[in-house]
């Protein structure tokens, strides 16, 4: 399997999550005429959509981060030990920095 097509197909997966959060994230009309534990409600569902989001930016920017490893040439060497991260975690996990004994 090709890692640079995985490496894709998590930033366009990653995107289009980014896309669909856009609107579960936005900020609460406190002047919504809703009551006060469908205003807390809101709320934290807000919160929760902001953290999911977070995530996402976070592994978006890894992603990012293992296709400039991928064009300097280091990607699939750990950042820790130099070694080679090994094929089976590339494969789950294409944006790995880490070989799986340094990443414990």
């Amino acid at each position: 399997m090709d890692v640079k097509k995985l490496l894709q197909d998590r930033k366009d997966h990653l995107l289009k999550s980014l896309d669909s959060m856009s609107e579960s994230s936005r900020p609460v009309d406190l002047n919504e005429p809703i009551g006060r534990l469908s205003r807390m409600d809101a709320m934290m569902q807000q919160q929760m959509a902001l953290n999911a989001k977070n995530q996402i930016q976070l592994n978006l920017k890894l992603v990012e981060e293992a296709f400039r490893r991928f064009e300097s040439g280091d990607f699939g060497i750990c950042l820790k030990c130099d070694e080679e991260i090994e094929e089976k975690r590339l494969l789950a996990k294409p944006e790995a920095a880490f070989c799986s004994k340094c990443q414990r």
